[in-house]
């Protein structure tokens, strides 16, 4: 298999994985909605003994979602990385995937 072909299949495999990421966000922004409703009803302070009882409760439902968000950014780091060695491969082809990181993405925006 050339360079070019196993980089485009990294390409296609990085955008596929970044689809099921982006199908786990909205699954996950559903569930948090249901959190949020839950914990609206039950996290009172009627409902526990004492203030220190609501806070740590509220604490360990808060170190659930950030640990989800580490490993989500953990996640994107690593397809940050093969992203990188695609584009930034160095090499100074008339063409190809060097050509593009070398010149960089028009995102549509107009230069100033």
């Amino acid at each position: 298999m050339s360079r070019e072909k196993a980089y485009l299949q990294m390409l296609e495999s990085t955008a596929t994985i970044q689809w099921n990421i982006a199908m786990i966000l909205e699954a996950k922004a559903v569930e948090a909605e249901k959190v949020k409703q839950w914990t609206q009803h039950h996290i009172h302070a009627r409902a526990f003994e004492s203030h220190e009882d609501q806070l740590k409760q509220s604490i360990s439902i808060h170190e659930v979602v950030v640990e989800l968000l580490e490993g989500l950014t953990k996640l994107e780091n690593g397809l940050y990385s093969n992203l990188k060695a695609v584009l930034g491969s160095g090499e100074e082809d008339s063409g190809g995937l060097g050509a593009l990181a070398s010149e960089g993405f028009d995102f549509g925006e107009d230069s100033k």
